[in-house]
């Protein structure tokens, strides 16, 4: 396999592996299912799909390298033979790539949509509104530097 094709299924990999943890999943799947129907892989193909983002979320951050890199190396991995057993054509796995950054573009520039609803009568405390909040810690004593 020339170097060229190796790097469009490595930049398609890892530009699928970005939208599994975006609200375009469902519109990279439905692309990656009717993609891989064209090249006849198996109806397995998506449930890896499946299985592969549920292992990225899992994670439980969007920045764990070492599962982001490892799922795109596997999809590199699975894209590439599809164009070693001449399922698909450079130009195939060039329009999905193409296919699959613009819908990376387009989640980048929608801004995430948040609701909250406070209820349950008065709140004494903070509330913090936020579309993501990870890696959270609460100190058990509320008000740690502050004698009560």
């Amino acid at each position: 396999m020339d170097a060229e094709v190796a790097a469009m299924a490595a930049s398609g990999a890892t530009t699928l592996v970005s939208l599994m943890v975006t609200d375009s999943w469902a519109h990279a799947r439905a692309l990656m299912g009717r993609f891989l129907a064209r090249a006849g892989a198996d109806t397995t193909a998506i449930t890896c799909l499946d299985d592969a983002r549920t292992r990225l979320l899992r994670t439980g951050t969007t920045a764990d390298e070492h599962a982001t890199s490892g799922i795109a190396a596997e999809w590199q991995t699975h894209l590439c033979r599809l164009v070693e057993t001449e399922a698909l054509t450079g130009e195939d796995l060039s329009a999905l790539g193409a296919s699959l950054r613009q819908l990376a573009a387009t989640a980048a520039s929608r801004p995430a949509t948040v609701h909250n609803t406070v209820s349950g009568g008065t709140q004494h405390g903070p509330i913090v509104q936020a579309g993501t909040v990870t890696g959270l810690a609460f100190p058990s004593d509320p008000s740690p530097h502050h004698p009560g």
